[in-house]
């Protein structure tokens, strides 16, 4: 896994790419922590993300949490077909809020 962050439209964007999985996902776990830690609204970026397992998932889980308990904005962006298989199979499409791009987000 490789990660990025960068500033767009008042958020923090967090690009992640390659495998988020058991190995990687403690990085991005802090990563996400981290910014959420530094009170920036969030995006996860997951155009880029091959593959995504249960402990990836989990580490997006605790950030949308932590965002809703710290009222920050957390959402999902460019969300590649893998990492979607994965949501869907959790019900979690349904709850996080996931745009196509910053330009989506109203």
């Amino acid at each position: 896994m490789q990660y990025n962050t960068r500033e767009e439209a008042g958020y923090k964007v967090l690009e992640l790419s390659g495998e988020v999985d058991l190995h990687f996902s403690p990085q991005a776990r802090k990563q996400i922590l981290d910014l959420l830690g530094q009170n920036h609204h969030l995006l996860v970026d997951l155009s880029a993300v091959e593959y995504i397992d249960s402990s990836g998932v989990a580490s997006l889980v605790e950030g949308f949490q932590l965002s809703k308990n710290e009222n920050l904005k957390f959402g999902l962006i460019g969300v590649s077909d893998a990492a979607m298989q994965v949501l869907q199979l959790a019900r979690l499409d349904k709850v996080f809020p996931i745009h196509n791009s910053i330009a989506d987000i109203k």
